[in-house]
């Protein structure tokens, strides 16, 4: 038997859950795509049957431009048999960020899931101790969401819109919903 491929991985996913995967892409080559936000726990036990036993990083994005979809979740996953890696996404409103904990099929997720947490004030439902971890237990806030201005706002010689903190400057990559195009997308479709 042959090493599983991107395209197989593709396919079985597909198979398994329909619609309810999306977004498929190969960004330098890996697999990425995205799940509806109820059925992260069902495709990561799919994976990991399927050989992605080694959970090599959860984190969590803000895009504040994406409405009702403000938080992303993000795991990259690893089937150490076939050494093919791939990259997994959830997206929650950040005016109700729950997403279901992954801890019961990987361990390693108890503390990527409280720095997720702890920065990006992701809930992860039946996490065995969702605490900050690096901050201080008295912040009312969460740090690396782009709610706040990167540097003293009197200065001229920076703008927030390079960095993807508000404005309308997005390099291209947006659609009137406030969702990303696709870069597998043909122009005449953008």
């Amino acid at each position: 038997m042959g090493l599983m491929t991107n395209e197989q991985v593709q396919q079985q996913l597909r198979e398994q859950f329909g619609e309810k995967v999306k977004a498929f892409e190969e960004p330098y080559g890996m697999l990425t795509f995205e799940a509806d936000l109820d059925q992260n726990i069902e495709v990561l036990r799919f994976l990991w049957e399927a050989g992605f036993r080694f959970l090599t990083d959860l984190t969590a994005v803000h895009y504040p431009a994406y409405a009702g979809r403000e938080l992303c979740v993000v795991y990259h996953l690893h089937n150490l048999v076939d050494n093919l890696r791939l990259r997994f996404k959830v997206y929650a409103p950040v005016a109700r960020p729950e997403v279901q904990s992954a801890t019961a099929l990987y361990e390693s997720a108890n503390w990527q899931e409280r720095e997720a947490y702890d920065f990006y004030g992701v809930l992860f439902s039946g996490h065995p101790n969702l605490k900050r971890i690096q901050n201080v237990d008295e912040m009312d806030y969460f740090p690396q969401r782009k709610e706040f201005p990167l540097e003293d706002q009197t200065r001229i010689d920076k703008d927030d819109e390079m960095f993807g903190r508000g404005g309308s400057f997005d390099f291209g990559n947006r659609r009137q919903d406030g969702s990303p195009t696709l870069l597998t997308q043909p122009e005449s479709e953008k």
